[in-house]
């Protein structure tokens, strides 16, 4: 008897739907070719050739230091009310005073209509340029906020040498720069004074003060790293600068050596000099057959401030020799503090402008700086949603900078109390002047978010609390 096969339906297909819906990224790349923003644009340029722009000294010559000359730049592109704001936070706020190179200028609003709220909006002025109307009037400053919030003038070795790190040391050159940021956290030094802040001053002559370095590292074999600044070392004559990073290379114990210079962004012009390229090789090619590894760091906070000048100016240190050129970069609201605004910087650093990015720092704890500092848990989810989008190398790590403690990536605190906004932190190794301290590794180290942006019963909190001071 035959048996029958069941009978199989197959099932008819859905039908195909017109459209495909998805959910998108949070973030979608898309590539940004560098531009070398139109100068011709300021009225008071509107005659400056491409030679005079390309040459450094022409930048520095015509650097915006103040009020009237930058109405002289901007002519009636931006209205009355601008100065008024600007002149009251240089009489009473500024810890800076106003040092704006031509380059950095004309990356400020750089492709659309310059008028006096795109002015006020644009990320490069509110750090570069920032007026009273800027700052916060409830909380300026934190209860807990210094002029050298990160005690590194209490731990010089010798003057402008600090040995903060067990294997590692800043050494600053000099206290001027070719720009000055509003935020620098090196405002107790750096700079000319301002109504609100009477600078430290150097008080050796730069060649006793490089002795000075030079004899403190010779005597401490287990400093092997040195970070070379000031201010910035773009300030320091060249034959002076290769001098000084010569005789440390003459040092075996120092492997490595950073020479820190917001200006390979702010005046890249300075970084194509012949005789600048000239020096940076033989001081490569001197640290290559040493086998150190030599390195430029900068520090770019805005993807608008990155152009064909800085892309040229950083192939052309990697071509003769320098290791690598990386980015630090400060967290600030306003200016970069959004995943978005972090990622485009990100990719232009690295796809477009050959800068490896590498650090964002917490904008540091020191006067009138409130309105730019973030609170840990926002850095903390900046960190977050950063992750995946960058190669892993080149996926900067977002640190709190700890007075006492030093650099510690933002979720490596030990306690964190939200209402109050106070976060504690340890670490595991003593500064220099801790030597003696035997408790120096036990104990927890504070940081303080800023009070605006705790809830309503944290900020109460602190106003009893000032009341109370």
């Amino acid at each position: 008897m035959t048996q029958t096969q069941p009978v199989q339906t197959i099932p008819a297909p859905h039908p195909a739907p017109t459209t495909v819906p998805t959910a998108g990224q949070p973030y979608e790349y898309r590539r940004a070719p560098l531009v070398e923003p139109d100068w011709t644009r300021f009225p008071g340029w509107r005659h400056v050739t491409r030679d005079q722009w390309e040459n450094a000294q022409w930048q520095r010559v015509n650097c915006v230091k103040n009020i009237k000359q930058l109405r002289t730049v901007l002519g009636d592109l931006v209205d009355d009310s601008f100065y008024d704001d600007l002149a009251t936070d240089q009489a009473a706020l500024a810890t800076m005073s106003m040092l704006v190179p031509p380059q950095m200028l004309n990356t400020m609003v750089p492709f659309a209509p310059m008028t006096t709220e795109a002015f006020l909006a644009d990320p490069i002025r509110r750090y570069m340029i920032p007026v009273a109307s800027d700052r916060r009037t409830d909380w300026p400053s934190h209860p807990y906020a210094t002029r050298d919030s990160l005690h590194e003038h209490d731990m010089w070795v010798a003057e402008g040498l600090t040995h903060r790190y067990p294997t590692k040391v800043l050494a600053e050159l000099l206290s001027t720069c070719p720009q000055y940021c509003g935020h620098c956290t090196r405002m107790d030094l750096v700079g000319n004074s301002t109504p609100t802040v009477d600078k430290l001053k150097l008080t050796l002559k730069p060649v006793d003060r490089y002795d000075a370095h030079i004899a403190y590292l010779k005597g401490h074999p287990g400093v092997r790293d040195v970070v070379v600044s000031g201010g910035d070392v773009a300030n320091v004559p060249w034959r002076n600068l290769e001098s000084y990073l010569m005789r440390l290379l003459e040092i075996e114990t120092i492997r490595d050596i950073r020479l820190a210079t917001k200006a390979l962004m702010g005046l890249p012009q300075h970084w194509l000099q012949p005789d600048v390229v000239e020096g940076l090789e033989r001081v490569a090619r001197t640290a290559a057959r040493r086998g150190v590894n030599l390195a430029l760091h900068t520090h770019v906070n805005h993807a608008q401030s990155l152009t064909p000048l800085v892309a040229k100016a950083t192939q052309t240190a990697l071509d003769v020799g320098v290791r690598d050129v990386r980015n630090q970069g400060v967290l600030m609201r306003g200016v970069n503090a959004t995943a978005p605004d972090l990622l485009d910087l990100c990719f232009a650093l690295q796809g477009e402008a050959g800068i490896l990015p590498y650090y964002f720092y917490m904008c540091d704890m020191i006067p009138n700086a409130e309105h730019w500092r973030v609170p840990v848990w926002h850095a903390q989810q900046l960190q977050h949603d950063i992750m995946g989008y960058l190669p892993g190398y080149a996926t900067p790590r977002i640190v709190c900078d700890v007075p006492f403690v030093g650099k510690r990536w933002v979720h490596m605190l030990t306690e964190y109390d939200r209402e109050r906004g106070i976060s504690y932190w340890t670490k595991n190794y003593r500064t220099s002047i801790e030597s003696a301290d035997l408790e120096a590794l036990n104990k927890r180290y504070a940081y303080y978010d800023p009070i605006d942006t705790l809830p309503e019963t944290g900020q109460k909190w602190w106003a009893d609390h000032r009341a109370d001071g």
